[in-house]
C-alpha cells in the first residue's frame, strides 16, 4: 500500500520538489557520513541492551559502528580523530542508559522496542503512516511512554526542542501508536532521549515533549496537506529552502533542479 513516513513529510515541508526528486525518482545525494554511523549503531546498541540488558554493550556498539562505517560509500574518506573520538564516546554514552531510564521512569515495564507503525490514515485510507517508534515503556500509573533517541553532540538549546517540525515527529508517533492499540491519547507521553557525545555532565537527557490535542491536529493538518498535493502530482518548488541553514540543497542548479 501507498505510505509516508515522518521523514518522508519533513522533506515535504522543506520543499515538494524536493520530495519529488528524492522519493518519486530515486535520487540520492547524501548517503551517510560519521555521525549516521555513530546514529545507527548507538541505537541499536539501546535497543539491545533495554530488551536484552546484554552484558557486552562496547563491544557490540563498536562492531556495529565499524559495520555502519564500512557500508558508507567507496569514495568517502572518513575523518580518523572523529572516529577514534565516536568509539569511545559511544562507550561511555553505554553506560548511562539504563540508569537513565531509570532515574526518569522509575520501576517501568518495557512494551516495545523498535515498534513498527503501518497504520491507515484518516481521509486517505489507501494510505499508510509508516514508522519505527525507538521504545515504548510503561510505568507504574498506567501511563505509556513514547520515547525517541537523538544522538547530538552537546545537546539541543530551547528552540530546538520546542521546533514544530522536530516535536511533530513524536506528536504522529503517539497519534498513530494510540490508534493501533486502541489507547487514549491522555495516558500517552512523548520524550525525545539525548544522547550528547560531548558534553561534559548529563550526558543523556530524556525530556518531556507536549503533544496535546490541538499539536495533534496541526501535525495532521500537515500531513492531510501534503498527501493532497502528492496525490495532485502538485510538485511546487520552494525557492525559500534553496539556501538552507546548513548550506545550498545538494540538488540546487543541478540537472535534477536547475
Amino acid at each position: 500500500m501507498p505510505h509516508i513516513s515522518f521523514s518522508e513529510l519533513k522533506l515535504w515541508n522543506e520543499c515538494p520538489w524536493k520530495h519529488k526528486v528524492v522519493y518519486l525518482e530515486g535520487v540520492k545525494a547524501f548517503e551517510g557520513n560519521e555521525h549516521t554511523a555513530f546514529g545507527t549503531a548507538i541505537h541499536s546498541t539501546c535497543e539491545q541492551l533495554v530488551e536484552n540488558n546484554i552484558s557486552n554493550a562496547p563491544e557490540y556498539f563498536q562492531e556495529q559502528f565499524l559495520k555502519e562505517l564500512q557500508e558508507l560509500p567507496k569514495d568517502y574518506e572518513l575523518k580518523k580523530d572523529l572516529v577514534v573520538g565516536m568509539r569511545m564516546q559511544g562507550c561511555m554514552l553505554i553506560g548511562h542508559i539504563l540508569p537513565s531510564l531509570k532515574e526518569s521512569f522509575g520501576d517501568y515495564e518495557l512494551v516495545s522496542v523498535e515498534e513498527k507503525l503501518y497504520v491507515p490514515i484518516e481521509g486517505y485510507n489507501d494510505y499508510n503512516f509508516k514508522g519505527y517508534i525507538d521504545l515504548v515503556l510503561k510505568t507504574s500509573d498506567g501511563k505509556y511512554h513514547i520515547i525517541d533517541w537523538k544522538t547530538c553532540s552537546w545537546g539541543w538549546d530551547t528552540r530546538r526542542k520546542s521546533e514544530r517540525m522536530t516535536t511533530y515527529q513524536l506528536t504522529l508517533y503517539k497519534h498513530f501508536f494510540c490508534i493501533k492499540h486502541d489507547i487514549d491519547p491522555s495516558n500517552a507521553d512523548t520524550h525525545f532521549a539525548l544522547l550528547k557525545r560531548t558534553a561534559k555532565k548529563n550526558n543523556i537527557e530524556i525530556f518531556k515533549v507536549t503533544s496535546g490535542n490541538k499539536k495533534t491536529q496541526n501535525a495532521l493538518k500537515l500531513l492531510n496537506k501534503s498527501l493532497y498535493n502528492l496525490t495532485n502530482k502538485n510538485y511546487i518548488k520552494n525557492r525559500m529552502a534553496c539556501q538552507g541553514k546548513f548550506g545550498p540543497c545538494e540538488f540546487l542548479k543541478s540537472q535534477h533542479c536547475n
